[in-house]
This record gives C-alpha cells, structure tokens and sequence, in this order.
C-alpha cells in the first residue's frame, strides 16, 4: 500500500499512464487502471478506486479520462492529475494521427481488422473482470445486491435511458452503503465495554484486610 509519508514520483505516474495510453487497444482503459494501480503497485485500495469509477461514471466527459483526472488527483494532487491526463494522452494523441492518415493502407493488410476484434474482445474481457471485483462485496448485502440486480435489468436488459436510471437508483444505492459501514463501525457506546470492565474488576485482587 501507498506510504503516505513517501508519495509516489510524478515520473511513476507520468510513465504508469503513457505505457497504458500507448497499450490499450480496443478500450478497457478502467480495467487497466485498476489492474496496474490497485492490484501491480497497490497505490490505491479497491474501495478508493470504486469509489472513484462511480464518480467518473455520473460525471460528463470519457471514464478513461475521468479516470485519469481522479488517480492523479488521489495519489499527487492537482499536479498529479494534470501528469496522469497529459501522459494518458500523449501517445493516443499521436497515434490516432497517424492512423487516420494511413487508415486506408491498414485497411489492406491482411487480418488488421481480424486483430482489431480480437484485442477488442480482450478489452471486454478485462472490463467483465473488473466488474467482477467490483460487485464481490455488494453481493454480501442483500440491498447493494437488489440495487445492482436492478441496474443490470433496466439499463442492461430494458434498455431504459441510462440518467433516469442513476436518478432513481443512485440515492438508494448511496443509502444501503452508508448503512452498510454504520454497521461496519464498533459501537463506542459504554454499554459495549461494559463487560470488559467488570471481567478486570473480577481478575483484581481484594486488598488485604488489616
């Protein structure tokens, strides 16, 4: 886990954040965040990093960019997050460049569009993953297990409009958390250490008549 006594270098990040622009073909960018992130350095626990992919999901603009702004933001601060956006972007930024000039050549070579959707899939399969860890401690509460059930079915499945959706289902799901950690949280009342105080009591020895 992140020492916060020894922040991580801007130029960790800086390269964390170019390797993954530069090497994430076919999206899943978050599922790559996470991995290198949470799971390779553990600069960030799953409950942060979640926590910021829920924001980043609600909040206009692209995941993987949102993403971005808020891992830089968390382990760095605003610098941070100025470092992890500009490194995200660099190599995309040029690339696309090159690749739409040259687009019509690729077009031609043989199996470029079977190895595009073949590294799509991928991508897909990183996302699955991710969501995977993500709903592993939700599915132990029966509500945040309802609420995710239901989000699957109507945006999954209804195909209803996504902000409706969010509007109905994200005040719930922000209740049944807060309940969760409040039962999370030791009682300090007390009346919970009540019993270990008169255990201490028994184990103290009578003084000695004089």
């Amino acid at each position: 886990m992140k020492n916060p006594d020894r922040p991580v270098p801007l130029a960790s990040l800086y390269g964390l954040f170019f390797v993954v622009g530069l090497s994430s073909f076919g999206g899943g960018l978050t599922a790559w965040f996470h991995r290198e992130v949470v799971l390779a350095r553990q600069w960030m626990t799953d409950d942060e990093f979640f926590s910021g992919y829920s924001l980043a999901q609600v909040l206009p603009g692209v995941n993987s960019t949102n993403m971005a702004v808020y891992i830089g933001q968390h382990l760095r601060g605003a610098i941070g997050a100025a470092v992890a956006l500009s490194a995200l972007l660099t190599a995309p930024f040029f690339i696309v460049i090159a690749a739409a000039v040259t687009y019509n050549l690729l077009l031609e070579i043989p199996g470029f569009a079977a190895a595009m959707a073949g590294i799509a899939t991928t991508a897909v399969g990183m996302i699955f993953r991710m969501g995977v860890a993500s709903a592993k401690d939700s599915l132990h509460h029966v509500p945040s297990a309802l609420i995710l059930v239901a989000t699957l079915v109507a945006v999954g499945i209804l195909q209803w409009p996504l902000l409706p959706v969010v509007l109905v289902l994200a005040p719930l799901s922000i209740a049944a958390s807060w309940w969760r950690m409040k039962q999370q949280v030791p009682d300090p009342s007390p009346a919970a250490s009540e019993p270990a105080h008169q255990e201490t009591a028994q184990k103290t020895p009578p003084e000695n008549a004089k």
